[in-house]
């Protein structure tokens, strides 16, 4: 698993070190995760498969909200090879007292297990947001 943290330490608090929000903004800890669909150039993730995932392991865990996005992704395999797949991206916004980190890893580990991926980018980062 790739973990690339900007801004916070997977384990701090998400306010610290970093500057005070904005006025009418509040400090959250900005996970996404990126999820490849593909098992070398072989789609193995359905759009029901997806769902499925989604609704099983990542709802009940942060049912508060999340986005889903569709994208494209590209990356070099354990190989070398080149895999271009369809992806989805889901972005969560927790507050600095969540357990987001231990729940965006175990995430990660079953969708790896559920669909035999290599890997699953995860980053993590401190945002201001207001709603």
């Amino acid at each position: 698993m790739l973990i690339v943290t900007v801004g916070i330490s997977p384990h701090a608090r998400a306010d610290d070190g970093v500057e005070k929000c904005p006025e009418g903004t509040e400090q959250f800890t900005e996970y996404r995760l990126y999820f490849g669909r593909n098992l070398g150039n072989v789609e193995v993730v359905s759009d029901a498969a997806w769902r499925a995932f989604l609704s099983d392991e990542i709802t009940p865990r942060f049912g508060d909200g999340l986005t889903v996005v569709d994208a494209a992704g590209q990356w070099r395999d354990k190989t070398g090879v080149m895999v271009r797949e369809k992806s989805k991206l889901v972005v969560i916004l927790t507050g600095a007292e969540d357990s987001g980190f231990q729940h965006t890893d175990e995430i990660v580990r079953a969708y790896k297990e559920a669909f035999d991926q290599e890997a699953v980018l995860r980053t993590i980062s401190s945002v201001c947001a207001s709603f």
